[in-house]
């Protein structure tokens, strides 16, 4: 009977060794990749975007007995990219320090591979497929749609496209419902990054799920990157919308062709042209023409044109060339600075030609018209 005490404490000890033995002793990383099919010797890259958004590979794995390894350390959580040569895609994980995935690869397209881990591999990994599954509700509803509308079935359109509509801004605030559910959590700031590139961004909403995330994660190296590429942008979006029809038009003062001072406020007539050219545009040397007859036409009815030339610095001769070979007898201002002129990034000018048209008031009537489409506004203005 003390023999099989003995044996049982004996038992129990080789247990608890081989229990303690099993517990996760990384600080870093573990991927072990399961790929059937993949030939010994192929290559796997675990790779990370730069500045610049380009796929860098950090780590390379040899296939072999169709598995592969990666294992590291991070300073950092971040977003994370697996390819295989020869296998089409690429695979998205978002990776931590003491993160141990499994990837099941698809040969087929490895960006259908299955991810099992822990933490935010996971939680990434499941928003994804839900996404998805939100993206081909959309897609289906489109199709129905299109059938009733060949079928004349009015009343069906209606009904789905309301539907669609509303599934629509479900899958715009998907993303935001996410980040304010896991506050602290790697996946919400890489997804809040990724609202960064929408063009319909929605700015109020945006610092609504900036500011719920938690402060450690705000302050982390990536949160602070993101801080300054969200204050940027909210600038950005609050000028465009400064800009909007309706919008008063930002005063400015710039240097006209002789280096005096002009104000807008100075060159308004009834209804003012705004227009933002450079003597190297070539599209606005063909545009001259056109401004040139609508001038020609309507000044005596009071349309002022003040033009804001982007010429580079240095080049005050060939602006000024340019004018008098155009024929441009109108205001002109420029400050010589290319993109970086005062009043273009007033206005958010990123290409030009651009206008913008103002009633006597200094209101925006009208932006970036050309041809005879700028005629037709400016005889409905003062006609």
């Amino acid at each position: 009977m003390k023999n099989l005490s003995i044996l049982f404490i004996l038992a129990l000890l080789v247990s608890s060794c081989k229990t303690e033995s099993n517990k996760p002793t990384r600080d870093g990383y573990l991927i072990t990749g399961n790929a059937p099919g993949v030939y010994n010797g192929i290559r796997a890259y675990l790779k990370v975007a730069d500045a610049r958004g380009r796929q860098i590979p950090m780590d390379t794995a040899i296939v072999m007995n169709e598995k592969f390894v990666f294992e590291g350390k991070l300073e950092d959580p971040n977003m994370h990219f697996i390819t295989v040569d020869n296998v089409i895609g690429t695979k998205q994980l978002i990776l931590d320090n003491g993160d141990d995935v499994i990837i099941d690869v698809n040969k087929t397209n490895i960006a259908n591979s299955e991810l099992k881990g822990s933490g935010s591999t996971v939680l990434f990994n499941q928003f994804n497929l839900d996404y998805q599954d939100a993206k081909k509700d959309l897609v289906n509803l489109n199709n129905r749609i299109r059938l009733a509308k060949q079928k004349k079935d009015d009343s069906k359109v209606k009904e789905l496209t309301a539907e669609m509509t509303k599934k629509d801004l479900d899958l715009k605030e998907m993303g935001y419902k996410f980040i304010d559910e896991h506050p602290n959590s790697i996946v919400s700031l890489i997804l809040l990054d990724r609202q960064t590139a929408s063009r319909d961004l929605n700015p109020d909403r945006f610092m609504q799920s900036y500011n719920n995330l938690d402060d450690e994660l705000k302050n982390s190296f990536k949160g602070k990157a993101l801080n300054q590429k969200v204050t940027a942008i909210v600038e950005t979006l609050k000028r465009n919308e400064a800009l909007n029809i309706g919008k008063p038009a930002p005063t400015f003062t710039a240097p006209d062709t002789n280096g005096n001072q002009l104000a807008l406020n100075d060159a308004k007539g009834k209804v003012t042209i705004i227009d933002f050219w450079a003597s190297w545009c070539g599209p606005c040397r063909r545009e001259n023409p056109n401004v040139v007859k609508v001038y020609n036409k309507y000044h005596d009815k009071g349309l002022e044109i003040i033009g804001v030339s982007l010429d580079r610095p240095g080049q005050k001769e060939r602006w000024l060339k340019a004018i008098q070979d155009d024929k441009l007898t109108w205001k002109h201002v420029s400050n010589l600075q290319y993109f970086n002129d005062p009043v273009a990034k007033l206005y958010n000018i990123s290409s030009i030609p651009a206008t913008y048209i103002l009633d006597e008031n200094g209101t925006i009537v009208a932006k970036n018209l050309r041809g005879p489409a700028l005629e037709t506004k400016i005889a409905e203005l003062l006609n």
